[in-house]
């Protein structure tokens, strides 16, 4: 009687150091992959969180799902009320074969399978609480015991860099230590400014443009013999307007304007699009200054020493309303605000009149393209603009966001792209 049984294979088990490096994964087409999937699902993702998964991914030198799963975490999640929708693509997309699977795995948190003794996430399947909707089994760690022991040091510092990510984005810009604020930089460098184009009076060739071109269409008919065969158009040049600056510097806007210097900061670095000039800025508490020269500082901290040597008045009153008007008569009736795109950052509180204050805006949005206001106390549910400068200047606003911390300068940036 013959044996059933195969025959063993007399080669030895191969060994794990001499097995070939195997090729690392495309990051950029995971990123991509994810962040659709997760904007497809109703989330705030696109290009720029995608960037910041790819670069992430990078850095951390991404070996599992795991490590995977924790910069998805970090980049792509802003609130803790989407933590369902994404853990529901995630395991929609991983719990198939790892797109990681080639590699060694660093951390097997997330394995196909059951696992006894593991814990899973808020977010799992109805009916099988320690499972995911696709299968894949969520522990808390590669070595955790039945004892509860702490993860490994490296998937504790993932979450470590994760969550510190998340504070510095949600939390109030007042409540930022100078240490914090200077790591937000490393943050607001990835936000992109653009302003809407003007039409100019300068033209460029172009093929579908409505005005012909009379002297191009003569040089072109000389390579025929002096026939004019095509005919060349023209079209208007556009080019982005101008943006300008008005920085609230009191005492009760100082956090604010130290945050939002440091992220014009970052956009006069070079994140500006379309060719955009850089933007003119100016402070004022009980003056106007012109800040613009002190922003082609070589840091952060430079800059904001340059800022507050050149206004004397850091910290001090408030009176919108005489430096609006002193920026009209000087700068902006007299051509730097004709169609630009004006940036307030006040929180409102006027120490003058508010009659000089709602002129002067009247009269500066007969001059300006548009006029946005960032105000950090709007960004209280309860507020409302019923009394001093802010009622006043209220009627000329074209748009008002709080921009009181870094994941509501996605609105400020939006607000003032917008036509």
């Amino acid at each position: 009687m013959t044996d059933p049984s195969p025959p063993a294979d007399p080669s030895p088990p191969a060994d794990p150091s001499s097995v070939a490096v195997r090729r690392r994964p495309d990051v950029a087409a995971l990123a991509s992959v994810l962040g659709t999937a997760l904007h497809a699902a109703g989330l705030p993702v696109g290009p720029d969180r995608c960037e910041r998964l790819a670069r992430a991914m990078t850095v951390m030198e991404v070996s599992s799902v795991a490590e995977l799963r924790a910069c998805a975490l970090a980049t792509l999640v802003s609130d803790p009320g989407q933590m369902g929708t994404f853990d529901r693509v995630f395991a929609a997309l991983f719990g198939a074969p790892s797109p990681l699977a080639g590699l060694p795995s660093a951390d097997p948190a997330y394995q196909p399978g059951e696992q006894d003794g593991s814990s899973a996430p808020a977010a799992k399947a109805q009916g099988d609480p320690g499972r995911w909707p696709s299968g894949v089994h969520v522990s808390e760690g590669a070595e955790a015991t039945a004892d509860g022991d702490e993860p490994p040091a490296e998937v504790a510092a993932i979450r470590r860099v994760a969550s510190a990510s998340e504070r510095l984005r949600g939390r109030d810009f007042t409540q930022l230590s100078d240490a914090e604020l200077r790591e937000l930089v490393t943050l607001m460098r990835e936000l992109t400014l653009s302003v809407p184009p003007r039409r100019t009076r300068r033209y460029r060739p172009a093929r579908d443009g409505k005005r012909p071109d009379l002297r191009r269409t003569l040089r072109q008919a000389r390579r025929s013999g002096g026939e004019p065969i095509r005919l060349a158009r023209r079209a208007p040049r556009n080019k982005p307007r101008r943006l300008i600056v008005l920085c609230d510097i009191s005492g009760s806007m100082e956090p604010y304007a130290r945050a939002l210097l440091m992220l014009l900061y970052c956009l006069n670095g070079g994140q500006l699009r379309g060719g955009q000039n850089r933007p003119e800025v100016f402070s004022f508490a009980t003056r106007l200054t012109r800040l613009t020269p002190a922003l082609a500082a070589a840091s952060p901290d430079t800059m904001l020493a340059k800022a507050g040597e050149a206004a004397p008045d850091w910290s001090g009153g408030t009176r919108i309303g005489a430096a609006v008007k002193e920026f009209n008569d000087r700068y902006g009736c007299r051509g730097l605000a004709r169609g630009a795109v004006v940036l307030i950052i006040s929180d409102g509180w006027e120490t003058g009149e508010p009659e000089l204050l709602g002129a002067q805006m009247a009269r500066l949005s007969r001059v300006a393209y548009r006029i946005v206001w960032a105000n950090p106390r709007t960004s209280s549910p309860r507020y409302r603009p019923e009394v001093g400068g802010m009622a006043a200047a209220w009627p000329y606003c074209d748009a008002v966001v709080s921009a009181h911390n870094l994941d509501a300068l996605d609105d400020l940036l939006a607000a003032l792209r917008a036509h």
